[in-house]
């Protein structure tokens, strides 16, 4: 054994306190710390060159050092709670201390021939599915993301297409099924992705006309979609939509299956936490109807990335894609996880799940999914009471969809964004043509504290380049 790696191992006990250490005083300067310092910004500069891959080692108490020193003060606090860009969680103390013991195990969980692993995966995703309201129809796996989950909803779709016309585009690959359709009236921009990798082509992409000032889609306008052109199409529902997190009326797209031969892929990605929310329950209503669901868990679920969950009605179909013909893989009446996705290497993501869960059950993610909300609504509050900004669209659950109420030009924008980068951090988006930014609630940690602190840094923004 290398001499460098057997003191280590030797020293292993030390080695984990330090790193526990380190890990402990990163996470208790979330609240002080920039959220995300510009570049080139003191007392930190610019990020340092890279350096050349040493040919001898140093330990792992040197490397820790070297990446506090370069690298940790670079890092952004996405895991702390003024982090609003995009849609990003943090990691409960529980879902952290299973990530850790991932790491220790380090088990690949794919294959029943290997211990427990996809034993505790299923019995996490039997919890997801009772957290969403789904029925037992649903089988679940989990997956890297919500791209890769609707990528393998798509892939279940792509599959199921095949079987309608006779075909199987897993043997005779995608061409086989000629011209597809995918209808969506606001689809996130992960499935047009989706489309390309599995060679059905972004351009079978076919938006549908969303109701007035909405990102819904139309139900009569899917109807009207559909009966226009002929054969089986894939339907995609919006549990959520990224800018201003509107839901399709799910039960409406879902009864047009008495008219129309389509498959329902939902994407929920953080839409679906909606359901444990006894006030905005009703927007789920009709989730269970899908044949196939995306659900992210880095999002709302407040676990480490990477981590979401697929599920669908046709696991007999999904195993047909992604069978592996391994002579020591056996697929039989369950399939092993490594049948079901993309990945023959499969980590215990759901022991992260499996902990945030049963540490603080339905209750308490509850109580995280309220709260962000209600930071939510708060701050759409200040905002509309200040002259300076405009807001797009009404706080529907946990997104604030808001503008300059003067001259709202991208580069004004990106000013304002860097002004207050220090204290929140937003993303720009674009909103019926409009520029805009958006903030995001979606980690435990976030109190009314910090949307004040946040409120604060975007006026003084705002003042700032006007």
């Amino acid at each position: 054994m290398d001499r460098t790696l057997a003191a280590d191992l030797a020293r292993l006990p030390e080695l984990l306190e330090a790193t526990r250490r380190a890990a402990a005083d990163a996470l208790a300067t979330l609240d002080t710390r920039p959220v995300l310092a510009a570049d080139g910004a003191a007392p930190h500069g610019p990020a340092p060159l890279p350096e050349p891959l040493p040919e001898d080692g140093s330990g792992a108490d040197a490397a820790l050092a070297a990446f506090r020193d370069r690298w940790e003060p670079r890092l952004s606090a996405s895991a702390g709670p003024r982090y609003l860009g995009f849609v990003t969680g943090g990691a409960t103390p529980a879902a952290l201390a299973g990530d850790w013991l991932t790491a220790a195990h380090d088990q690949n969980s794919n294959s029943a021939l290997d211990g427990a692993g996809q034993d505790l995966e299923r019995e996490t995703v039997g919890w997801l599915r009772e957290l969403f309201g789904l029925s037992d129809a649903h089988t679940g796996t989990f997956v890297s993301g919500a791209t890769m989950s609707n990528t393998t909803g798509l892939a279940i779709a792509r599959e199921w297409l095949g079987e309608r016309l006779g075909v199987s585009p897993g043997e005779d690959g995608a061409a086989a099924l000629g011209p597809v359709r995918v209808l969506s009236g606001a689809p996130h921009s992960s499935i047009a992705k989706a489309l390309s990798v599995l060679g059905l082509g972004r351009s079978s992409l076919v938006p549908v006309p969303t109701l007035p000032g909405r990102e819904a889609v139309d139900p009569a306008a899917l109807d009207r979609a559909l009966a226009d052109s002929p054969g089986p199409a894939v339907v995609v529902a919006n549990a959520g939509t990224v800018n201003t997190v509107d839901f399709d009326d799910l039960r409406a797209v879902a009864a047009l299956k008495e008219r129309h031969d389509f498959w329902l892929h939902t994407d929920a990605a953080f839409g679906a936490f909606a359901a444990l929310s006894p006030e905005h329950a009703h927007l789920t209503a009709g989730l269970d109807a899908a044949d196939s669901l995306c659900v992210d868990l880095h999002k709302w679920l407040n676990v480490p990335y990477d981590s979401a969950v697929q599920f669908t009605r046709r696991q007999d179909l999904q195993a047909r894609v992604f069978q592996n013909s391994a002579a020591y893989l056996g697929l039989g009446s369950h399939p092993d996880l490594v049948h079901l996705t993309p990945e023959n290497s499969h980590r215990l993501r759901a022991l992260a799940a499996w902990f945030t869960l049963r540490a603080y059950g339905r209750r308490g993610h509850r109580e995280i999914v309220e709260r962000d909300i209600a930071c939510a609504r708060a701050l759409g509050a200040e905002l509309a009471g200040d002259p300076a900004f405009r807001l797009l669209a009404p706080v529907r659950l946990n997104v604030v969809c808001f503008t300059l109420a003067d001259d709202p030009a991208p580069a004004r924008l990106a000013a304002l964004r860097e002004a207050a980068a220090a204290e929140v951090f937003v993303t720009p988006t674009v909103l019926a043509g409009t520029p805009a930014l958006r903030a995001a609630f979606s980690n435990w940690r976030t109190t009314h504290e910090d949307v004040r602190r946040a409120a604060q840094a975007l006026r003084t923004a705002a003042r700032e380049i006007a």
